[in-house]
C-alpha cells in the first residue's frame, strides 16, 4: 500500500466502539466518517500504525471526552452533509493500514481538519489517553 495516512484525514471507516468491543463483537456496525489523529510509519517494516477516532452526529454523553466540530472543519472534512457532528477523543481504534481488513488501499480521504484544530484534536485526545482512554485493537 502506497497510500500516505496523515493526522488530521478524514477516512470512511468501520468503526468499532468500545462498548461494542466488550459484548464480544469484532466489527463495526457501519462505515463513518473517522479521523486519523496518529499516523506513524515504521521505516524498518514499512507500516502504518494508526490511531482513529470516531465521528458522530450523536451528541456525547456527560461522560464522554468529545469536541464538537465547527462549521468550517465541517466543510473541509468533508463532513457538511452532517448537521452537528462531534468527534469522540476518550477512545480510538488501533489499525495498521497496510495489514488492515477495513482500509481499502485505494479509497480516497472524505477531507482534512486545519492544523489548528488538529492541536485541539490531539491535545484532547492526550488527555484522555492519560485518563480513561480506550483502545480497540482492529489487528485482531
Amino acid at each position: 500500500m502506497s497510500r500516505e495516512f496523515l493526522p488530521g484525514q478524514i477516512i470512511s471507516y468501520p468503526y468499532l466502539w468500545s462498548w461494542q468491543d466488550e459484548r464480544g463483537e469484532t466489527e463495526g456496525r457501519k462505515s463513518r466518517p473517522t479521523c486519523v489523529v496518529v499516523a506513524v510509519r515504521i521505516a524498518k517494516d514499512g507500516v502504518t500504525h494508526l490511531a482513529l477516532l470516531a465521528v458522530t452526529t450523536q451528541p456525547p454523553q456527560t461522560d464522554r471526552a468529545a469536541l464538537e466540530i465547527p462549521d468550517t472543519e465541517a466543510r473541509r472534512a468533508g463532513l457538511s452533509d452532517l448537521k452537528r457532528c462531534w468527534v469522540m477523543v476518550d477512545e480510538y481504534n488501533y489499525d495498521v493500514a497496510e495489514r488492515s481488513w477495513y482500509i481499502e488501499p485505494d479509497e480516497k480521504t472524505l477531507g482534512r481538519f486545519s492544523k489548528a484544530f488538529m492541536m485541539k484534536i490531539a491535545a484532547a485526545f492526550g488527555e484522555a489517553s492519560r485518563n480513561s482512554g480506550r483502545r480497540i485493537n482492529r489487528m485482531d
